[in-house]
């Protein structure tokens, strides 16, 4: 038992401190057969999504969602220094390391206190160990609960701030292609400029916006149970409604430049599968076309009284088909391992942007009615 215990708790604290590097400090995706990290998201994640299907209203299923990112951050810290408190204080226990307690009470609870005040220094001297070996070990634990807990705080702020990086990008999309954002609105709005080549600069930003999305959501997959502020608006849709975009841009809009919509798309392209990879989220196929026949000939009817031409035909249409189907299943099985919904092409009815919106002002004109507007904002089924 004795040889059983040390070794045990040995591994374990060599287990955690391992995987508390490699899941805060490395930045990079890390991969092994078993990871603590990966098998505490997935129990988690799965009992927090039936407990938020309790919730009625969607508002109030996704404020419980929200909770669940920073919550289960915490709760992985925490994870780790009890599991680092519970093996230091096996470890004393199985070397029999004497000890000053009241009533000489030599414990596996005495121990696991003893190793819980070290750990988190709070230095309260009424249980301490007596021999050397005992002492060194309370001296490193100290140390190790000191650089542990304070390193893993310092991290905190990276998250924080990779996280308002990618939500300030996204809520450019609100004015821009509608909230909840689709790509028809994007392209009806970009009419308005009567020059189908401004979309390029924002395409540009895009491009980026999806490499900074891969490389801190592969670094840290934690990042992508973080929601947005407003229900109708997640990573998830911005992602697809670039994706969305780019797709008729590189085939189906005469007159227009492909290129910077070609990078674009890989890009974003990119970030769906690996995160895909990341997240071990299958391609899922969808339920039902995003595009049916009927409301493509309806979004190019529109897009032409806009004063933007689509090229027609069955290659175009097949082409558009081709592409969808490099990235849909992808975000498709995302969203419903996230639980999120994906944005429509073309939205079934009209509603209001969210800057739009306010509790004490009556709703203002859609952005393609305001004063210089030139984009009917009808929608159709």
């Amino acid at each position: 038992m004795e040889i059983l215990g040390i070794v045990l708790s040995v591994g374990l604290i060599v287990a955690l401190l391992v995987e508390s590097f490699e899941t805060i400090v490395v930045p990079r995706r890390v991969v092994h057969r078993f990871r603590y990290a990966r098998l505490y998201y997935r129990i988690s994640w799965q009992a927090w999504r039936k407990f938020a299907a309790l919730f009625a209203s969607q508002k109030q299923r996704e404020a419980m969602l929200s909770w669940f990112g920073p919550l289960s951050l915490l709760g992985l810290f925490a994870s780790w220094a009890l599991g680092l408190v519970f093996a230091f204080g096996l470890l004393h226990w199985s070397i029999h390391s004497p000890l000053q307690s009241p009533g000489h009470n030599e414990s596996l609870g005495t121990y696991l206190y003893m190793s819980g005040v070290t750990f988190f220094t709070l230095g309260y001297g009424d249980v301490c160990p007596l021999a050397g070996f005992g002492r060194t070990l309370a001296v490193a634990e100290c140390g190790m609960g000191f650089c542990f807990l304070a390193g893993l705080i310092s991290y905190l702020p990276l998250f924080s701030q990779a996280f308002s990086r990618r939500e300030a990008t996204i809520a450019l999309l609100d004015a821009r292609a509608g909230s909840p954002p689709s790509a028809s609105q994007m392209l009806l709005r970009l009419a308005q400029s009567g020059n189908i080549r401004a979309i390029d600069p924002f395409l540009a930003e895009w491009e980026r916006w999806c490499a900074e999305l891969l490389e801190s959501h592969l670094s840290y997959p934690l990042l992508s149970f973080y929601r947005s502020q407003h229900y109708n608006q997640s990573w998830l849709a911005a992602l697809t409604v670039i994706l969305d975009t780019c797709s008729f841009l590189i085939v189906g809009i005469k007159g227009s430049e492909a290129y910077q919509a070609q990078l674009t798309f890989a890009m974003a392209r990119h970030a769906a599968v690996d995160l895909s990879l990341v997240m071990n989220v299958s391609p899922m196929p969808l339920a039902a076309d995003r595009l049916p026949p009927d409301q493509l000939r309806g979004l190019r009817d529109q897009l032409l009284r806009a004063g933007i031409e689509l090229h027609e035909g069955e290659m175009v249409d097949a082409q558009i088909g081709h592409l969808r189907g490099m990235y849909e299943p992808f975000v498709n099985g995302l969203a419903e391992r996230l639980l999120f919904t994906l944005p429509a092409i073309v939205p079934a009815k009209e509603s209001a942007d969210n800057w739009q919106r306010s509790p004490s002002m009556p709703r203002t004109p859609g952005i393609g009615s305001l004063p210089g507007g030139a984009v009917d904002q009808t929608h159709f089924g």
